[in-house]
């Protein structure tokens, strides 16, 4: 069965293709990034029924047949759909982080070190960051006079 997939930030210095933004660059993809999101969130809501059914139905019996093959094609197309959405966030260059919350991480530069704006779906603007391996308990908000500190290069 095909997973959704969650992007990692794992590492001291993310890969050379990846984009960093600005405040202003990362706030500029929210329209976008915003209606992806909800896509996103959607769609992982639609596969948690379903994923509960196959897993009660394959605990049940050995040899759960017709029922759990229809089943798992379901959620093979479901889990497609959300690896979709999940991949038109990366073309715009950010990374979801959590699926519930709708959690999206940009990289940006600051002080000459790669740390991530981060956004959670309902926020109005990217409004906090960390640093790479800090996640999301580690968010601090941005400060009207340090949103220029973020730099894409």
């Amino acid at each position: 069965m095909d997973r959704p997939r969650m992007s990692s930030s794992a590492g001291v210095w993310p890969a050379a293709s990846t984009r960093f933004f600005t405040w202003e660059e990362a706030n500029r993809t929210l329209p976008l990034v915003r209606r992806i999101v909800d896509d996103i969130r959607s769609a992982h809501e639609a596969l948690q029924a379903p994923l509960e059914r196959f897993r009660r139905l394959v605990e049940s019996s050995r040899e759960a047949g017709a029922e759990a093959r229809a089943l798992r094609a379901e959620l093979d197309q479901r889990a497609q759909r959300l690896n979709g959405f999940v991949d038109e966030l990366a073309e715009v260059g950010c990374h979801v982080k959590g699926f519930d919350e709708g959690l999206v991480d940009f990289y940006s530069l600051r002080d000459g070190r790669p740390v991530l704006l981060c956004w959670r779906a309902g926020e109005p603007e990217v409004g906090h960051w960390h640093d790479i391996d800090a996640g999301f308990a580690g968010r601090r908000p941005i400060p009207i006079d340090e949103r220029d500190a973020f730099r894409n290069a």
